[in-house]
């Protein structure tokens, strides 16, 4: 019983989340355009917004860099660069404990604001704040990995985890059994981890597909007003030379 639910949380489970993810911000962006939005609230209480929003999305970007590379590259790879397991595990450590504390930080000012600003809160829909209490609890289970983790410094856990999400992107049937006796607290945060891509397509994170890149390269430009009052005639009209009237005919 208990490797059959294994199966179906780590084997099959995945592919579903990543289906809906996929195929539901495919639909929601032809659809419903106007919802693709990032939901902004920053007229309301500006100055938490700045250093919670900072925070929080330095943090994740990190952690979701780290996540990417480390569980996907092939161990193969780490091997042929010299990197041992260990190091790796501690590596990992480090940068996901401090970039999950600026994360945990900036979401706390981002939570904050939103139930306790009676404004906000006004503007805020189920969703709205329904992720944030998830990216929450998404974060306290990571951070709670980390004393974990540290009784592995062999590096022997991590390996588990890589083979998983390598077995599972290669479509692999028995990608389940990498992780079934992982310790629980990591199994809450991959299940946890999975269930936001699940509900991605139906909360404001669908903005992370909208992500202004283009910028970099777009040519840069300015926009010149004039002060009221201030106002000078085009130069092609001051240079036009006077033209006398018509005299009418006697």
């Amino acid at each position: 019983m208990y490797t059959t639910l294994n199966s179906i949380a780590f084997g099959w489970y995945p592919y579903l989340c990543a289906i809906v993810c996929l195929l539901g911000s495919l639909f929601r962006f032809d659809r419903e355009q106007y919802t693709w939005r990032s939901g902004s609230s920053q007229l309301l209480r500006r100055r938490q917004l700045i250093w919670g929003s900072n925070l929080f999305h330095v943090g994740i970007l990190v952690i979701f860099g780290g996540h990417f590379v480390g569980l996907l590259t092939p161990i193969w790879v780490f091997d042929m660069m010299g990197i041992s397991h260990g190091f790796k595990q501690v590596l990992a450590m480090a940068a996901g404990g401090i970039a999950g504390l600026m994360c945990l930080v900036g979401i706390s000012l981002l939570t904050h604001r939103r139930l306790f600003d009676p404004r906000i809160r006004a503007n805020s829909s189920f969703g709205d704040t329904a992720i944030l209490l998830i990216l929450f609890a998404q974060l306290l289970l990571g951070l709670a990995t980390i004393p974990i983790s540290a009784g592995h410094l062999d590096g022997h856990e991590m390996v588990k985890f890589m083979n998983w999400a390598q077995a599972i992107v290669t479509l692999q049937p028995d990608a389940a059994n990498y992780v079934l006796d992982v310790h629980p607290i990591f199994k809450a945060h991959l299940m946890l981890g999975m269930t936001i891509f699940l509900v991605f397509p139906f909360t404001r994170l669908v903005h992370i597909w909208s992500a202004p890149v283009w910028y970099l390269g777009r040519r840069g430009y300015q926009i010149v007003r004039s002060r009221p009052g201030n106002v000078r005639a085009p130069v092609a009209a001051r240079r036009m030379p006077a033209v006398p009237p018509i005299q009418p005919a006697e």
